[in-house]
């Protein structure tokens, strides 16, 4: 079988043009908000575009579909991580209340490093939480997780490496 050609810029307008009001339908559906759904099929579009170059397409809904859930998944994290932060903010004694810039600089620090720890295994991102977050040793993480202290170790070496490449991409 013979791949399918990838998407010229003309089929790109067609595929943005013949399928925008199905997918803006499809976000709205899931999102219940006409502005968040708006945003994210933009997203789509434009990661369509961003990837032309090695996308092979035969079914442009089931694309869109798998772009967009993926777009929908991020913006309910993205809102959840928004909602703990705006909390803990909230806990806060008014005179240590961080500056609207500083906010937004540790809230797109969370967004990093929660898209870092949810690229990682679940032993390992617990495992790091575990020693980063509550302070245990790698003998408590062991007993946590139910594995070997040497498995812990392993585990850090592998949260430590994919902060250290996200600090210094290579």
């Amino acid at each position: 079988m013979v791949p399918a050609p990838s998407l010229t810029p003309d089929a790109i307008g067609q595929l943005c043009a013949g399928h925008h009001r199905w997918l803006l339908g499809w976000l709205r559906q899931r999102l219940h908000c006409a502005d968040s759904a708006a945003d994210l099929a933009q997203d789509t579009f434009a990661r369509v575009l961003t990837a032309r170059d090695s996308l092979y397409i035969t079914e442009a809904k089931v694309l869109l579909a798998t772009i967009a859930r993926g777009l929908v998944v991020d913006h309910y994290r993205r809102r959840a991580l928004e909602t703990s932060f705006l909390e803990a903010l909230a806990a806060l004694p008014e005179a240590h209340a961080p500056s609207p810039e500083a906010r937004l600089l540790v809230f797109e620090t969370l967004v990093q490093v929660d898209t870092l720890l949810d690229g990682l295994p679940a032993k390992v991102r617990r495992a790091f939480l575990l020693s980063q977050l509550d302070g245990l040793t790698y003998a408590d993480i062991a007993v946590e997780l139910k594995v070997s202290v040497s498995s812990v170790q392993q585990y850090m070496t592998r949260a430590y490496t994919a902060c250290y490449r996200a600090q210094y991409p290579a």
